[in-house]
């Protein structure tokens, strides 16, 4: 079956002896998964989630007792006072915008103390100009760099004490960028440090490709709001669209007056039947991101042992779903992207290519073929076109579909 599929029998040999040597690490992820799906099910008994649930409105939604139970589980995971959990909000960039104006107001100060956000962030904060900016608004924007991985305390410190700051944003995962993902002790720490100096500033985290690979999350070290996507890790592959927003009621309460409108907030905004894939996709979560986490730790000790250079290395202590390979020609990267392509289930036959994409400065290339369009969980592997080349690598809806996806890629980037 191996060799209809077209994988070479030295990757097979060799993925073999890999996958001897990470099993003390994978039973360690599957420790998390364990954890993490008791926090699930313990949510879905305290709201007694019943069949009625699953049921569906149309219109305004009021009354909506299914949407509404929802937003109490994803609250009680998370640990926090309130949630808002949407179809309406179309991707985690969406919540981010939603929650960031929201919030803010004119003459307001946001600080990114994780260096320039996400791409797609750009041009909602203004950094790229944008005539429907926060910054076009009257917001202020500034951001602080990172060093060697860790936050400036003493920038962040000397910041805050100048003046009034309404808020911290800090992006967990690495985007388009090379550096690690912050994990939750550093977030933590950051976190003290800013409340012992701000207590009102608020403090938002983009949870993106980060949920369920700790057993804990960013509301239970501190953060007052957290936002992320639910055709990532938290819809397990099976919720067709939406995002989350987590955290303290009334910064929930103002980002939600800002999805639908003043006075309307949560109390509107029909389900359309989606309640019962959300509900589902939440409940595979924990082992699909488990299986995420294992497909990355796999390609990351293949990759290395063919001579690449990878982040995380397959032992460090992973915090987000993404692994990251540098290889250094512009060929090279596009050929494993469209060897991912090769092995998908949808549209294998397709050749991804780099493009222009809205909401980034460089080409990039994307390669999916999911069953939900852009679902990162379901593993997809995309790039900017620009130096050092490298591949983001990410998701995988079990194991063994994404190490069998992840030998395309393998072969098709010219093993050395």
């Amino acid at each position: 079956m191996y060799k209809e599929f077209g994988i070479k029998e030295d990757i097979i040999d060799l993925s073999k002896k890999v996958e001897n040597d990470l099993r003390p690490i994978f039973n360690k992820t599957e420790e998390t998964a364990e954890y993490n799906s008791l926090k699930v099910l313990m949510a879905f008994q305290k709201y007694n989630l019943s069949e009625m649930h699953f049921n569906s409105t149309t219109g305004y939604g009021y009354g909506d007792i299914g949407r509404d139970t929802i937003e109490n589980i994803f609250a009680d995971i998370f640990k926090s006072e309130d949630a808002l959990v949407r179809t309406q909000l179309i991707s985690g960039t969406h919540a981010l915008s939603t929650a960031l104006f929201g919030i803010l107001r004119p003459g307001d100060t946001m600080i990114s103390i994780t260096g320039k956000p996400y791409d797609t962030l750009e041009e909602v904060i203004g950094i790229k100009e944008n005539c429907s900016s926060l910054i076009s608004y009257g917001i202020n924007y500034e951001q602080i760099e990172l060093v060697d991985n860790d936050f400036d305390y003493d920038k962040i410190e000397k910041r805050l004490k100048k003046g009034k700051v309404k808020l911290i944003e800090i992006q967990r995962s690495r985007g388009y960028s090379i550096r690690k993902t912050i994990n939750l002790e550093i977030l933590e720490k950051v976190i003290k440090l800013i409340k012992s100096i701000s207590k009102d500033t608020v403090i938002m985290i983009d949870n993106c490709y980060c949920e369920f690979v700790e057993k804990k999350e960013p509301t239970e070290v501190g953060a007052d709001i957290v936002v992320g996507s639910l055709i990532k890790n938290l819809g397990g592959g099976i919720t067709p669209n939406g995002a989350y927003i987590v955290g303290r009621k009334d910064l929930v309460e103002l980002s939600a007056e800002r999805l639908t409108a003043p006075g309307l907030g949560k109390e509107v905004g029909a389900s359309l039947g989606i309640n019962k894939q959300i509900l589902q996709g939440l409940f595979f979560a924990p082992q699909v991101v488990a299986s995420s986490v294992k497909t990355a730790i796999f390609a990351s000790k293949m990759l290395e042992d063919l001579g690449y250079r990878v982040e995380p290395k397959y032992n460090d202590k992973r915090s987000d779903i993404v692994q990251t390979i540098e290889f250094g020609d512009k060929e090279k990267l596009i050929k494993f992207c469209q060897g991912i392509q090769a092995g998908s289930p949808i549209d294998s036959s397709s050749i991804p290519e780099p493009w222009d994409m809205p909401g980034y400065t460089d080409q990039v290339i994307m390669a999916a073929g999911a069953f939900t369009q852009g679902s990162s969980i379901e593993l997809s592997c995309d790039a900017p076109i620009r130096p050092p080349y490298t591949a983001f690598l990410q998701g995988g809806l079990t194991y063994e579909y994404g190490k069998l996806r992840s030998f395309k890629g393998n072969i098709n980037a010219v093993v050395k």
